[in-house]
């Protein structure tokens, strides 16, 4: 069966826009006027392959079927999924017994995975790999007896999930500020994780706190924090001292969208701001501005990206120029209960997520 893209609306926002000879007037610009596109930006492996995922599953079952949670946090693409048929639901009480359900890329508590065994709902499990892996570190720890410090946002979806893999072994520390608060039953067993879409300095700085405090704190067996968080962090981070502006395309429950925006004030960018739409660019922010910086979450799709490039070339910045400061070609396999339903049906494509991966149309 072939997919169609389903076009989402946009918000309406009820003003008239000024006009790129009234922004002029107000506030002359000094210099040619440019946009510096951050790579790697957008989607990554994860997020490309739940949201594949539950394109399949609407394919092959067909619709609804019921997601928990959003799939990944971006309002358009929870959007176009619930025009083809996919259900968001808060939790699995909401799905009714014996039916269809998706986990979301975050990932979830083994509660979670039980509550939907006692409802006899059938399960799709597209947490990312990457997530799995810090679940399977918590596990691990928590076996050996560690006590183990989730540096992370209480309350996130990820941190409540990984966490539930050993809660009486797991202590929350939501940041630098939160170190002095901390205690442990053996500082020779203590362990530190992370949620994986952090600012990587603000993580850093938490750990060298805790290791002045703990100081056989163990890391993690490789880092936690994902390549995609820290790739468009590290690209920002280029383009930011030479930004008058910086645009972060992402919606406001995307913790590495919005750690964009921080990162990008804090290396430098005169000013940053995050929106999901286009339309949601205040074009009074061009006054003055020669330089943008543009980029976007890792759940974010290109064409939103396309979008605020073509209302920035309205208001004169038609140069842009590609900052590349790596290169991503990471895929992952869809969830094993759908790859298997998927050759059942003789369904070959678009078995992979990541980039690349995806129709560029």
């Amino acid at each position: 069966m072939t997919s169609t893209a389903v076009s989402v609306p946009m918000p309406a926002i009820p003003r008239k826009r000024r006009s790129p000879e009234e922004i002029a007037a107000a506030a002359p610009v000094a210099g040619e006027k440019r946009v510096l596109l951050a790579a790697p930006r957008g989607y990554c492996a994860g997020v490309d392959r739940a949201v594949i995922a539950v394109e399949k599953a609407l394919e092959h079952y067909g619709p609804p079927v019921y997601v928990r949670k959003q799939i990944v946090h971006n309002v358009h693409v929870v959007s176009s999924l619930e025009a083809k048929g996919a259900i968001f639901v808060e939790e699995n009480d909401e799905v009714p017994e014996g039916a269809l359900v998706i986990f979301s890329a975050h990932g979830v508590s083994p509660a979670v995975v039980q509550s939907a065994a006692d409802r006899g709902l059938r399960t799709i499990d597209a947490t990312c790999p990457l997530v799995t892996k810090v679940h399977r570190e918590a596990v691990r720890f928590a076996r050996d007896d560690f006590d183990i410090l989730l540096i992370g946002h209480e309350g996130h979806e990820e941190v409540e999930g990984t966490s539930g893999e050993a809660p009486e072994h797991i202590q929350i520390i939501n940041g630098p500020h939160e170190v002095d608060q901390v205690t442990v039953r053996d500082p020779e067993k203590v362990i530190w994780l992370s949620q994986t879409t952090l600012s990587v300095d603000e993580t850093m700085e938490t750990v060298r706190l805790l290791k002045e405090r703990f100081p056989t704190l163990q890391d993690p067996p490789s880092d936690d924090i994902c390549y995609a968080t820290t790739n468009r962090q590290v690209a920002i981070k280029k383009i930011a001292p030479q930004a008058d502006l910086v645009i972060v395309v992402g919606s406001a429950n995307s913790s590495n969208s919005v750690r964009l925006v921080e990162v990008a004030l804090e290396y430098g960018a005169k000013a940053s701001y995050r929106v999901d739409f286009a339309n949601q660019v205040d074009e009074s922010w061009f006054e003055g501005v020669a330089t943008v910086g543009v980029t976007s979450g890792a759940s974010v799709p290109e064409v939103l990206v396309k979008d605020v490039l073509a209302l920035l070339a309205d208001y004169g910045y038609g140069a842009v120029e590609e900052v590349v400061t790596a290169e991503e070609d990471l895929l992952f396999s869809l969830p094993k209960e759908l790859r298997s339903t998927l050759k059942q049906a003789g369904d070959s494509s678009r078995v992979l997520g990541g980039r690349g991966a995806r129709p560029t149309n």
